[in-house]
């Protein structure tokens, strides 16, 4: 992969080998290459950069046969990568990654509050020992804890490391995405979805290929894992197979969104299923609206009162909770106004209206969501 900047905007777009040209999936110009620059070294871990792009809140990617081991998209991190201090091995284990992008001109301003509200959650509700919580956010001062794109690759690997048969596994990401052009045939839409790291356009984005290979193909049987990804494009951020597609009626349709390319996308016999924010093709919203105080993700904040207010029973009473909030809640977003109505306007939204994302669950098998118990 190749990095260059959108022609028009100037988005930063990863070209596969070979491409000739790209669309931007947030202007929709096509930018013809010439000379296309390449990733540079990443930079050190304490390192804020620019990212010129239209975009409000959180973001992911996929691949081609054989299932490409872990080792085809970086190398192995460190054996003893360091995780939360103290603590010996838990049945349940935690990453949660808030990233604001401070001092940048799209810094977002609920993300760490997303971040530390999915802790307080973790370990109050569900009994997560403190330890067993690996946080990474843009606040932290330990180098290996700063949401950088190494530091997330290492945190995904060290969430599965010796995972076993009866571990419940979490998985939070809180911060932009992006939406790029597929060229291998993983993809029934033709875009692949991908997270931005802190460094991400100087180190490039993590997309869902690499996710899937990461904390998906490796779950064993008896073993679970959830993720919470609170991003634009974010619907099928972990490459799972199977959407859920609620209708406002109540009524679903499970999609089947496995790779035309016939690439296994699925688990080692383990369980995943995982909330976003909104579709592949929707942006997510920084919002005070809903908390009144402090300003959080929206998907975030929904995901938290589905659980609080006893409505999280099922799956399928999480996530219609989930999207009822949303669709109830007027928009007052936080953070850049300008940036707010520039986002609304592109994902074909009023800015004087309701937050225009719909949440979604995906999942690596499908199953009746309304007899199923939600549980992390």
């Amino acid at each position: 992969m190749t990095l260059i900047n959108c022609s028009n905007c100037r988005t930063p777009l990863q070209l596969p080998t070979g491409a000739g040209s790209i669309r931007c999936s947030i202007c929709r110009a096509v930018t013809v290459v010439a000379d296309p620059r390449g990733f540079p070294p990443p930079p050190s871990p304490t390192h804020h950069n620019y990212f010129p792009f239209h975009h409000h809140h959180n973001h992911h990617h996929h691949h081609p046969s054989p299932p490409p081991t872990q080792s085809h998209y970086h190398s192995p991190p460190p054996p003893m990568y360091p995780g939360p201090a103290g603590g010996g091995r838990s049945s349940k284990r935690a990453v949660i990654c808030g990233i604001s992008y401070k001092n940048t001109p799209r810094e977002l301003q609920g993300c760490i509050n997303d971040a530390k509200c999915m802790k307080y959650l973790l370990v109050n509700r569900f009994n997560f020992p403190d330890s067993s919580i690996l946080m990474l956010t843009d606040e932290e001062t330990d180098i290996y804890k700063i949401p950088t794109k190494q530091n997330i690759r290492m945190a995904m690997h060290w969430l599965v490391q010796g995972v076993q048969p009866g571990d419940s596994l979490v998985f939070h990401f809180s911060g932009h995405g992006l939406q790029q052009r597929n060229y291998t045939g993983d993809e029934i839409d033709g875009f692949d979805e991908s997270l931005c790291p802190l460094d991400f356009e100087t180190a490039g984005t993590i997309i869902d290929d690499e996710i899937n290979a990461t904390i998906v193909r490796p779950l064993p049987y008896g073993a679970k894992l959830h993720a919470i990804i609170d991003s634009c494009h974010s619907g099928t951020m972990l490459d799972l197979p199977f959407l859920c597609r609620m209708h406002k009626s109540g009524s679903y349709t499970w999609e089947d969104h496995r790779p035309p390319s016939g690439v296994y996308k699925g688990t080692n016999g383990g369980e995943v299923i995982s909330f976003s924010g909104c579709d592949d093709d929707q942006t997510a919203a920084d919002t005070q609206a809903m908390s009144k105080v402090t300003t959080t993700g929206a998907m975030t904040f929904s995901f938290i009162k589905a659980i609080e207010s006893g409505e999280a029973t099922t799956y399928g009473n999480m996530l219609n909770s989930m999207r009822s909030t949303i669709r109830n809640t007027d928009l007052n977003p936080g953070g850049d106004i300008v940036t707010s109505l520039i986002t609304m306007l592109l994902s074909g939204g009023s800015f004087f209206g309701r937050l225009g994302q719909e949440p979604q669950l995906t999942a690596h098998s499908t199953f009746d969501v309304y007899s199923k118990p939600f549980s992390l």
